[in-house]
């Protein structure tokens, strides 16, 4: 019988846990015994090295313990590895075994043959991303302007674009008009403003609100504004560079903070860039003028008519971000980083961070660094550590480059808790594995959702119940990240896909029986520092209809309880199932638990201050 045992989420087997820094050393135990003798070796790689796979034999520590110290090189990136072991007999015949990542996650698969074995990944990073104190304590709200305010008397709408329609009331639903290919004819507006959004500060205020996230603001054609025509203007529809300052002082002066979405990647076709429709002039912009200063930013197969866009879309022409004119353009003195950040913006999300290059990513992060207390956030949707974008390993978290991702695999989690779409067990293991592969710092960054602009509406997705909601809202704010609420989410807006996601926020209709949970546990979140800063154990029970997460710091310890089954379970601690092992004061856990009952189809904050 074959004994081979590993775990990478265990400090007994792989010391630190996690993601390491540069020139660190790592602790590799494993064990191997029930067997008269054995050789176990390290096989570890560095990526993209030109020295290939490494082979270290392990020393025996105890008669079924091997031990190696790993001290990692001075380039952050990623390591792969896994363990061999020959297996000798009394007639001397050997068996080699290999032990390496499995779909248990952390515990270590035995495998007869390394031919397409899965390895483990280990993180090497060269700098923590730590971020400004007042992004560690944010709760973030998400603003797409054109629906949630109209701050004009009378609700007047500033600018009305040409070739758009503006709807009737502000309850209608979202709409578009394209034709036979699907093209979007006319771009509809409600006229929400910037001014719309300083009238409601008094409303963020009071549900709990420190930070916002705003879609787009600066001039565009549609109401979405991922089609910049100026980087330089805020569109007239939202208001005047004046309306965003005093919007900017305005927040500021009760403690809210903000961040722009950065869109890099594409233009708009009508930009004063490209200029197809000679909007800015006959003789300006790329597709008009092959003498035009931006005319290198863009790719033409055929002129002016033929052009790379942003996945085909001919609406939104790519730009080529390798382009020194463009980057100076984004990320130079005097560029749209500096113009606006030095206006009081508090820091950028970058939309399609796929789409930009590690060196433009690293340019803007550069450039954000010479102000003080920035955050930089990546639209990543997936593991961000070992993401692959155009056949290239990014370097989103290593270090220098983005402090934050959106965690949109967090959303999914969640959905698949409430949903039972899979089981406990596979949601926590799926959790583990992001924290370990993220540098710690990172991890705590990254930006948490239950929705956005490009998700459909949280409660239609919960079928309206407002009890799994509130139990949605509670992962949400137990989770390590900075929580960020989408608009009219705690109102109870629903709606599927894009555009029935964007509704105009229904200021007269706000379900109280929402905006009280979501107040609820933005408030718990913030007179719980376990909550914003403490460990993090996911658990689960052996019956799989539980799910837990566990908080804890020097001050207190915290436990959110999810029951999804129809009875009655008792929290023992010797229940709860976590592929780490708890890292705490045994007693205080005993006490945190100790023997409560949480009822079926029902959930359980528990805390105790020490």
């Amino acid at each position: 019988m074959v004994n081979i045992y590993y775990n990478a989420w265990q400090e007994k087997y792989k010391q630190p846990f996690g993601a390491i820094p540069i020139k660190q050393t790592v602790h590799f135990n494993i064990n191997v015994s029930d067997f008269a003798k054995a050789k176990v070796y390290l096989v570890i790689r560095e990526e993209d090295s030109a020295k290939g796979a490494e082979t270290f034999m392990m020393n025996q520590l105890e008669e079924d313990l091997f031990h190696f110290c790993y001290r990692l090189g001075e380039q952050a990136g990623l390591y792969f590895y896994y363990f061999k072991i020959d297996l000798i007999n009394e007639n001397n015949q050997v068996s080699t075994y290999y032990c390496s990542y499995g779909e248990d996650g952390g515990a270590g698969k035995i495998y007869d043959s390394k031919n397409q074995m899965p390895e483990y990944q280990l993180t090497c990073y060269e700098t923590a991303e730590i971020a400004p104190d007042w992004y560690q304590q944010a709760v973030f709200y998400q603003i797409f302007p054109d629906r949630f305010n109209n701050g004009n008397e009378n609700g007047q709408v500033n600018a009305p674009k040409k070739n758009s329609f503006i709807y009737g009331t502000k309850e209608d639903t979202p709409m578009y008009i394209r034709n036979e290919k699907n093209e979007i004819l006319r771009w509809d507006f409600y006229g929400g403003n910037l001014k719309g959004i300083q009238a409601k500060i008094p409303y963020l205020l009071e549900l709990g609100i420190n930070a916002l996230y705003l879609n787009p603001i600066f001039e565009a054609t549609s109401n979405h504004r991922y089609d910049t025509n100026d980087y330089f203007k805020i569109d007239p529809m939202l208001g005047t560079e004046k309306d965003f300052v005093e919007l900017l002082d305005a927040l500021h002066q009760v403690g809210i903070h903000i961040i722009l979405d950065g869109v890099f990647s594409h233009v708009g076709r009508n930009s004063r860039y490209f200029n197809q429709a000679g909007i800015y002039g006959e003789e300006v912009g790329a597709s008009r003028n092959q003498q035009s200063p931006y005319y290198s930013w863009f790719q033409f197969t055929k002129y002016p008519d033929e052009y790379r866009s942003w996945w085909g879309v001919a609406d939104l022409p790519e730009v080529n971000k390798e382009n020194p004119s463009f980057q100076s353009f984004i990320y130079g003195p005097k560029g749209v980083i500096d113009k606006w950040t030095a206006l009081g913006v508090d820091g950028w999300r970058l939309d399609v961070a796929d789409e930009l290059t590690d060196d433009f990513i690293g340019g803007i992060r550069q450039r954000l660094n010479t102000f003080k207390n920035k955050i930089l956030i990546g639209e990543v949707w997936e593991d961000a550590s070992n993401k692959i974008a155009y056949e290239k390993r990014r370097k989103y978290l290593f270090g220098n480059h983005l402090q934050s991702v959106m965690n949109y695999p967090l959303r999914q989690q969640i959905l698949d808790i409430l949903t039972m779409q899979k089981k406990m067990s596979q949601i926590t293991k799926e959790m583990v594995e992001i924290q370990a592969n993220y540098p710690k710092d990172f991890y705590y960054n990254q930006l948490n959702n239950l929705g956005t602009h490009d998700t459909e509406r949280i409660f239609t997705m919960l079928n309206q119940s407002e009890d799994d909601l509130d139990v949605a809202w509670g992962l949400l704010f137990v989770m390590p990240g900075i929580p960020c609420v989408y608009y009219g989410d705690e109102a109870g807006v629903t709606g599927g896909t894009d555009p029935d996601n964007r509704k105009y926020f229904p200021w007269n209709h706000v379900n109280p029986t929402i905006y009280q949970d979501c107040h609820k546990w933005i408030k718990r979140r913030k007179t719980h520092s376990s909550l914003m800063n403490g460990e993090f154990y996911p658990f689960y029970t052996e019956t799989e209809d539980v799910f837990g997460v566990l908080r804890f710091n020097q001050e207190e310890y915290s436990a959110y309880i999810v029951n999804r089954g129809e009875n009655d379970k008792v929290l023992r601690l010797t229940d709860l199932i976590n592929p780490r092992q708890f890292n705490g004061n045994l007693s205080i856990l005993e006490k945190l638990f100790s023997e409560k009952v949480i009822e079926g189809h029902a959930n359980l904050f528990l805390s105790i201050r020490i």
